[in-house]
């Protein structure tokens, strides 16, 4: 028998290793009734901390420094992965503790992840935000570009609200920059978030230091988020994609975190109403 069909029979196994290892899953909001204008889910990297045959516990997701609340009874898509390997499965949360913790079901079953499709099974996947990258050439020059995205992100939503005369039209200012790239978003975490980006457009970025990021959520989102983040790893996959760490840099301009959280915040709590409205139908 293969080795990957193997682990995939041995999956709680595999499972167990990543617990004693001190490792973490991802999880992601599952959205009923997926379609392509929906992409955008929200991948959290969440450390395992307890498990038994029937629950899996593990940490609450934060983005931002701060923690991002799930409901209780939200369906949500995991993933683990070891090594080259990937497996992914639809659970549930059982309860939130007093501590935050989240206590999901333990899966019936896992389906392996193609190499090509590394966020998609046969049953169960996730579509990845697109994300505007430019290498941030003086990160003293974001602060004008950041309080335009959010005041475009206001205007929108009292457009929205109330449609009257032209939408408004999203700003074309941008910091001092290098030239554009695009990535894929592939998890959230407190301090930062991880992106990959294709061979392709991979060429200088061992030279990066920061980035001017340009975040597409779907339609959950109001606007696409902007923020300024620091690199502080990569390292290049089998596929030969480059895995970019970066982390959230808002010292240059403090003000803009609490906006960006609200935005986020506000993508959960339409994802997680979505899964209640379909529920009731």
């Amino acid at each position: 028998m293969p080795a990957n069909r193997s682990r995939t029979n041995r999956w709680r196994d595999c499972l167990w290793q990543i617990y004693e290892r001190g490792g973490a899953l991802e999880i992601s909001l599952a959205r009923p009734g997926q379609t392509e204008s929906a992409s955008g889910d929200l991948i959290w990297r969440v450390k395992i901390l307890r498990l038994n045959d029937h629950e899996i516990e593990v940490s609450q997701p934060a983005a931002f420094g701060r923690s991002i609340r799930i409901e209780q009874g939200a369906a949500l898509i995991g993933a683990m992965s070891i090594g080259q390997n990937r497996w992914m499965f639809e659970t549930s949360v059982l309860q939130i503790g007093n501590d935050d913790r989240l206590r999901l079901a333990m899966p019936e079953e896992v389906s392996r992840c193609s190499r090509r499709s590394y966020y998609r099974a046969s049953t169960v996947g996730v579509d990845l935000p697109r994300v505007e990258c430019w290498p941030l050439l003086d990160p003293t020059t974001v602060g004008a570009a950041e309080v335009a995205n959010e005041a475009y992100a206001r205007d929108l939503a009292r457009y929205q609200r109330e449609p009257v005369g032209q939408p408004p039209t999203q700003p074309q200012l941008l910091p001092m920059v290098g030239p554009r790239f695009e990535a894929n978003l592939v998890n959230l975490s407190g301090g930062g978030l991880g992106l990959t980006v294709d061979s392709s457009e991979s060429s200088g970025l061992d030279r990066l230091r920061h980035l001017w990021l340009r975040v597409s959520l779907g339609e959950d989102s109001v606007a696409p988020l902007a923020l300024t983040g620091r690199v502080v790893h990569s390292h290049i996959d089998s596929m030969q994609q480059v895995h970019l760490g970066v982390a959230f840099e808002f010292g240059f301009n403090p003000a803009h975190r609490d906006f960006v959280i609200s935005q986020v915040c506000g993508v959960v709590a339409r994802m997680l109403e979505s899964q209640g409205k379909s529920e009731a139908a």
